[in-house]
């Protein structure tokens, strides 16, 4: 086993591998670093922001209180843990806070920071990157031609002849990179930890544990296609078919079947009919609106629409019209993207890399569901500053007698968390079948070696 270490190990393609992964491994997590610093710098400036600007509002609308509540943003933070650094998932596309005032929620839900759309094609070189798309190619070159290398060049006929166990002497050749792989796996992790902040936790532990598995599957699918005894070229381009087809084809194919099999024409329809759910009330009969506001909210019908040609009473029931009459459209988007991302979780149990992918996302809190959840929070943050501040509209009440500095900058957090079957099972299966085919496929043509 040590002869197999040293000799593997001194080779110079070995090394220059293992430099390009560990390079990359370390460029990785500094990205993961800078899109930490930006949350955590966008939260900073956010408290700061809302507590600037309502000052500046109580001091400029210290007499009505309405016109002042309709330029007023209040903050919701959707809280990022320092794992998000190794899986950044649609935490660059979707914002991690939520600035809303009491007006429509639907024309604010939505709403997303400027990217440079250059950038996001790209996309980010995080630690889930190097790990799914790089890991793989690292595997491949160190076993492509672990057997039929000695076999192409007439050495195998000696080891099968000095060996009593030759199975055994294949097993402990792909142990050595193994054990290698796993090395490297391992100092990224030991180079995170200060650099990131990360805290040594269950979801850490999840992170590492699904990490050594998803190399192990990798492995295993190596062990299987060199038990074929074909040539070190057959070798190389199946297992380059197998990653092109895990890490490209398959989730791209399932990414596009969920886009036709549930279309989201009400992304558009929401934000149409809720523009035209209040701007038309400016041309209709007020008390139309007053009579669908009140079935609403009947805990308001004591405040009667006074005369005149403008109330705040009747402004904030138009604004309110806005999100009931999208409600429909808005429900059916939420339930859309929720059918996509769960079909897309119970297909991936069938593609490790997509698997991992979508598992890695949900322990960062960084998928699909954690915006969904964040995006649910933000209709809850929302409502409750309207049943707040509504009664105090309606009455008159003065901009004074508002406690302002209890309004700060609230924060959500996403208790939800992956179950450790669900995680494991569908890359231990992968590991089982692929390492026991290998195994009876060796022991089969054990003769022919």
């Amino acid at each position: 086993m040590k002869l197999l270490f040293i000799n593997f190990t001194r080779s110079n393609s070995v090394k220059i591998g293992l430099s390009f992964i560990v390079l990359a491994g370390i460029i990785s997590l500094l990205v993961g670093k800078q899109h930490i610093e930006k949350i955590n710098r966008s939260v900073d400036e956010t408290i700061q922001y809302q507590r600037e600007h309502i000052e500046r509002h109580a001091e400029y609308n210290k007499d009505d209180l309405g016109l002042m509540l309709y330029y007023i943003k209040f903050s919701l933070v959707n809280s990022t843990t320092a794992l998000n650094a190794l899986s950044i998932g649609q935490r660059d596309v979707n914002p991690s806070v939520k600035s809303v005032t009491i007006r429509t929620l639907e024309a604010q839900k939505y709403d997303a920071d400027l990217n440079n759309p250059y950038n996001l094609l790209i996309g980010n070189i995080d630690f889930s990157f190097v790990l799914i798309f790089l890991f793989p190619l690292l595997i491949i070159s160190f076993t492509y031609n672990l057997v039929s290398e000695e076999k192409e060049s007439g050495i195998w006929k000696i080891i099968a002849v000095q060996s009593k166990n030759p199975l055994g002497f294949v097993l402990r050749a792909f142990g050595v990179r193994l054990l290698v792989t796993l090395g490297v796996l391992l100092l990224l992790y030991a180079i995170a930890d200060p650099v990131l902040g990360i805290a040594l936790d269950a979801d850490l532990w999840k992170f590492f544990l699904a990490s050594v598995l998803y190399i192990l599957v990798w492995f295993s699918i190596c062990f299987f296609v060199g038990s074929l005894q074909k040539s070190s070229n057959f070798n190389a381009i199946i297992m380059l078919s197998i990653w092109i087809l895990l890490v490209f084809v398959l989730p791209a194919a399932i990414n596009n079947d969920l886009q036709n099999r549930y279309p989201l024409p009400e992304a558009l329809e929401t934000m149409v009919k809720q523009r035209k759910g209040y701007h038309e009330k400016w041309d209709m009969d007020k008390e139309s609106t007053m009579q669908k506001f009140y079935a609403h909210y009947p805990q308001f019908e004591k405040y009667t629409l006074p005369e005149g040609d403008f109330s705040w009473l009747w402004y904030y029931a138009m604004q309110q019209m806005g999100d009931d009459e999208t409600s429909e459209q808005s429900g059916m988007l939420r339930e859309k993207l929720g059918l996509r991302n769960t079909t897309a979780s119970w297909v991936a149990q069938f593609i490790p890399t997509l698997h991992l992918q979508l598992s890695l996302n949900d322990i960062a809190k960084s998928g699909l569901d954690n915006q969904l959840r964040f995006l649910d929070e933000t209709g809850r943050f929302h409502e409750r500053l309207r049943l707040h501040f509504y009664p105090k509209i309606f009455e008159g009440t003065s901009v004074t007698s508002e406690n302002w500095d209890d309004l700060k900058v609230e924060a959500f957090s996403d208790g939800s968390t992956l179950g450790g079957m669900r995680l494991y099972t569908p890359l231990l299966i992968f590991i089982v079948l692929f390492g026991v085919l290998g195994w009876f496929i060796f022991k089969r043509r054990l003769h022919l070696l």
